[in-house]
């Protein structure tokens, strides 16, 4: 269930800055699962040797980006090892390659040896975090550094730009850099350049190459139907917008690739739904009763998935959630009791409230529906 293709290049005849990538998929009896399109890629055909500035934002890494780091040792192709993560270790791999979230992390130490994530663009010299973005597992903070003939150099402050040889320095130990030996992570005791004290010598293995990448995952689920249509156009939901409230609650759903073959669904409960175009939906608030038959929960917070299905059973997952939350407010003498409190009279809150509160919402419905009768 992997595929690798490396032999996808661009002519110098071409002149297109941005391409995307489409992949079709067929399952063992050449039916089709669907095409899978890729975002808008930035054709980079070498490393720019200007010094970078924030204007030119295209080229230049910011924090909290998605970046791939790679290792080519005397510039050979078949060289090159990929910085990856397999089984929850970091690995070098000629197949495989991990994205990672690259972070700026505020320089300064907090009491409980914590750390703080800030915004903005990554610069030569400033600490940052790697996280992978599939696992989680991630590198201890270290500072960035600019590589020239195989140098480290340790005064250069200018913003890290896409394809640059860069170094990765352990913050706690100065002369510890992130280094590649054979398929092993380890980390490379750089010494000081003896012509230059700004410098530090390293070696192959500890120069790395840095470039902005993009993840695109696609989550679906079969269900019990056989699916005999390609699961593409995927829908996409990007936006989420209440209108009204209590038992007249409408949600509108923002996104790509609506159809009117479309329902929402609130966790296991179908909800209404109603098509307005390809980028919306609507669709009724389903009454928070059918997730639970206790009415005294309406005290706790209530969180569902959303999720979209198709009319032949379909189902797509998506990472948006619906949140119930209590309207009703108990008198002021028995609030801490609905709040799992005490009484003013230093009584438990237990049974009891449950059932004066019970008795509070009998009486209020009752009150109602006479009220709707005479009127």
């Amino acid at each position: 269930m992997f595929a690798c293709a490396k032999s996808l290049f661009i002519s110098d005849q071409d002149k297109r800055k941005h391409f995307c990538l489409l992949l079709r998929l067929f399952v063992g009896n050449r039916q089709e699962v669907g095409s899978f399109q890729s975002r808008m890629i930035k054709v980079i055909s070498k490393p720019s040797q200007k010094r970078q500035s924030m204007k030119n934002a295209d080229l230049c890494i910011s924090s909290c980006s998605r970046v791939a780091l790679f290792n080519r040792l005397r510039s050979q192709t078949v060289s090159t090892r990929y910085l990856s993560v397999d089984r929850g270790a970091f690995i070098a791999s000629a197949r495989h390659w991990s994205a990672f979230t690259i972070t700026l992390v505020e320089d300064r130490r907090a009491s409980h040896g914590d750390f703080v994530l800030t915004e903005g663009f990554i610069c030569y010299g400033c600490v940052v975090q790697l996280v992978c973005t599939e696992s989680g597992v991630t590198l201890p903070p270290m500072v960035i550094r600019k590589v020239n003939k195989q140098h480290a150099i340790l005064d250069v402050d200018e913003p890290v730009s896409q394809l640059h040889k860069c170094a990765f320095q352990f913050r706690d130990d100065p002369q510890s850099f992130l280094c590649l030996s054979n398929d092993a992570i380890i980390q490379y005791q750089a010494p000081s350049s003896v012509r230059d004290p700004s410098r530090v010598v390293l070696n192959d293995g500890s120069c790395w190459t840095i470039i902005g990448v993009e993840v695109v995952e696609y989550t679906f689920n079969q269900g019990l139907a056989c699916i005999q249509t390609p699961v593409t156009p995927f829908p996409v939901i990007t936006g989420l917008e209440v209108n009204g409230g209590g038992h007249v609650a409408m949600l509108e759903i923002e996104g790509e690739n609506f159809s009117p073959h479309l329902k929402v669904w609130f966790g296991n409960s179908e909800a209404e739904t109603m098509f307005k175009s390809p980028k919306s939906l609507l669709c009724v608030v389903p009454d928070v009763s059918v997730f639970t038959d206790v009415w005294c929960s309406l005290r706790r917070i209530i969180t569902v998935p959303l999720s979209l299905l198709r009319l032949d059973g379909l189902i797509y997952r998506t990472h948006f959630s619906f949140t119930f939350t209590p309207e009703l407010q108990p008198p002021h003498s028995v609030r801490g009791a609905a709040g799992g409190g005490r009484r003013d009279d230093g009584v438990e809150g237990g049974a009891e409230d449950d059932v004066l509160l019970e008795t509070i919402h009998q009486e209020f419905t009752r009150a109602n529906f006479h009220l709707f009768m005479q009127t």
